[in-house]
């Protein structure tokens, strides 16, 4: 058994509550569950109006397909437009 994680540190620049930004981290965050059947939570910065910290965890029978699912969660995110991904920490055990 493999197992991928990753934290992704995002930024929302446009965003001036809580709400707003708990709006945009839980959109994406149900979008990524969903369409890459990962586990994933907002995991640091909770209270922080314009950073949050996510992180995820994918269990896979190889190396290369836990990366590869990795690699395209960290893509989409980065294709969404409403933050910017600041830094990414990934591992696979």
């Amino acid at each position: 058994m493999i197992i991928g994680t990753m934290l992704v540190e995002i930024s929302m620049g446009d965003t001036f509550s809580l709400k707003d930004k708990r709006h945009v981290v839980k959109s994406i965050i149900e979008r990524l569950k969903n369409r890459y059947n990962i586990s994933i939570a907002e995991v640091e910065r909770h209270d922080d109006l314009r950073r949050a910290v996510i992180g995820m965890a994918c269990v896979s029978t190889t190396t290369e397909h836990a990366s590869r699912q990795l690699d395209n969660v960290l893509s989409f995110m980065e294709n969404d437009g409403r933050f910017s991904v600041e830094s990414v920490k990934k591992e696979i055990l």
